[in-house]
């Protein structure tokens, strides 16, 4: 049932006018698929979406045929073929050194194009070509969606190191020719079962090929390696993939029989096995070469430590978010506690001195319970900045409107936190200094992200109309404590720059420049 090893080919040197001569100028941009598609040919866009799943999955071809694949595609006018897509194989030596993408070839320039095009098949006829030095074996296999052949993948084979193939390799190639088969049939990929391919198990991870009742004819040794991490102690050719598989579950568990056939590769699946501490990855291929179920590919790769580490990655951010959690319900205990003390002070002075203190501590445990909810030490600082500006509207004397315009967007706990104690610090010395008894009035918060990816700035800026400062006001000498503390936290602990000036028109306004990392 599998291929003969290839035969020794004749030492004729073919020159491949069809090769473009290597360019000494500087290296272009690579035009994507979909800009050649569209430009160059008659394709709509529901054959580009089939192109593009084909592309996803391509790489599974040209790992199990040691090949490199090149996508033509013909021309608007019929007349050429244009080179859409290219993939080098990570089991064997590359046929290209060069990118073949945005190629143009006339049509009978290649005979093995048009005829796969034309006739609709896999065409495997020809000596091989000279490249470099380097012989290739090419090959034509139709791209076939529906009822139209829509390309054809030119699949070449370096046969600078030609020998006989082993029982890996010769599985391999058996499965590289019936998923070829399957492509010039339109019968892969797969549109309702697409594969991540950025996680999904590769040909080198581990292969398993199967019969049309799920025994297993042969098991490459990293997948048997991952059968033994799992619990096996025995071989796997020649059992049930599904049966071994369920049974090697533990026992508290019932054998689930979804389990069985999915490991028995009746469909394409995607799924995790987790036993004896092991946890395997699976992604069952069925093989229809002819239309009809001959057996089964399963790829399948280790993820043990990659599902413990993630593992402990959630329990941490899940503890750092219970500390944020416990750390912003002793704040608000904190200030109940002052707020207490202040009803039961007769000075006037100490009861304004423990209101302002509880206010500072309710600005930082607004930030901690933010961060309580996230999942990582950052926090979209808008939300912040609107309760923020609620909790110190709630002391003005008079009736004084807050509002926010412009996004302060995502921050570090490490700037968040200062830069709302600093804000809270700004509005109450706004609302307490700049209005009178019974004025009216807006204090309005604007903030502007800036600068490059590199050295992001964030400028804040509170107005008020109030009745402004003081003719002989200086902010860098003033004594207010609230002051004393944007001072600190601003110049020191964000590295940033503050100011107090009198605004435009009326009232007053303080401008803060803070560096600050940029998010996507």
């Amino acid at each position: 049932m599998f291929p003969q090893p290839p035969q020794p080919f004749a030492a004729v040197r073919v020159r491949t006018v069809s090769e473009p001569r290597k360019r000494t100028s500087t290296l272009a941009l690579v035009p994507s698929m979909n800009e050649l598609v569209r430009q160059h040919t008659a394709l709509d866009d529901s054959d580009l979406e089939w192109l593009h799943l084909l592309v996803s999955e391509w790489q599974l071809l040209s790992d199990l045929s040691f090949a490199d694949l090149v996508l033509w595609i013909p021309t608007r006018d019929g007349t050429r073929y244009v080179s859409v897509a290219q993939m080098r194989p990570n089991t064997g030596p590359t046929s290209y050194q060069n990118d073949m993408v945005g190629h143009l070839v006339p049509r009978g320039r290649r005979p093995m194009l048009d005829v796969a095009f034309d006739e609709g098949r896999i065409v495997r006829e020809g000596d091989p070509e000279w490249r470099e030095e380097v012989p290739v074996r090419v090959e034509s296999i139709p791209v076939r969606r529906e009822d139209r052949v829509l390309g054809v993948i030119a699949r070449n084979t370096n046969l600078l190191t030609v020998r006989t193939p082993s029982r890996l390799e010769l599985t391999y190639l058996q499965s590289a020719s019936d998923l070829a088969q399957m492509i010039a049939a339109g019968a892969f990929p797969f549109p309702d079962q697409q594969a991540d391919m950025d996680v999904a198990p590769r040909v080198g991870d581990g292969l398993i090929r199967l019969d049309a009742d799920g025994i297993v004819q042969y098991a490459s040794p990293n997948a048997l390696s991952a059968y033994h991490r799992l619990g096996l102690a025995s071989d796997l050719v020649g059992h049930h993939l599904g049966e071994t598989t369920a049974e090697l579950v533990p026992s508290l568990t019932p054998v689930d029989e979804a389990l069985v056939k999915q490991a028995s590769g009746w469909a394409p699946r995607e799924f995790e096995v987790e036993a004896n501490g092991g946890v395997i990855q699976f992604r069952a291929i069925p093989l229809k070469p002819k239309g009809t179920r001959i057996g089964s590919l399963v790829l399948l790769r280790d993820v043990t430590e990659l599902r413990r580490r993630e593992r402990e990655l959630i329990t941490k951010d899940a503890t750092i978010r219970e500390i944020h959690h416990r750390v912003k319900n002793n704040l608000q205990t904190v200030a109940a506690l002052l707020r207490l003390q202040a009803r039961r002070i007769d000075s006037e002075r100490g009861r304004e001195a423990l209101e302002e203190a509880v206010r500072r501590v309710g600005s930082i445990a607004i930030v901690h319970e933010t961060l309580s909810q996230n999942l990582d030490e950052r926090v979209e600082f808008d939300e912040i900045a609107d309760r923020v500006l609620a909790m110190v509207a709630e002391i003005s004397p008079g009736k004084v409107t807050g509002r926010r315009s412009g996004r302060f967007g995502i921050l570090d706990a490490e700037v968040a936190t200062p830069l709302s104690m600093v804000l809270t610090e700004i509005l109450q010395n706004a609302l307490e200094h700049g209005f009178r008894e019974g004025d009216t009035g807006t204090v309005e918060v604007s903030a502007v992200r800036g600068g490059t990816s590199r050295d992001t700035r964030l400028l804040v800026t509170v107005q008020d109309d109030g009745v402004g400062l003081p003719e002989d006001f200086d902010v860098h000498s003033s004594g207010n404590l609230g002051l004393q503390i944007v001072r600190t936290l601003v110049e020191g602990e964000l590295g940033g720059t503050f100011d107090m000036v009198p605004a435009p028109e009326r009232g007053t306004r303080v401008i803060l420049d803070i560096p600050v990392r940029a998010h996507k």
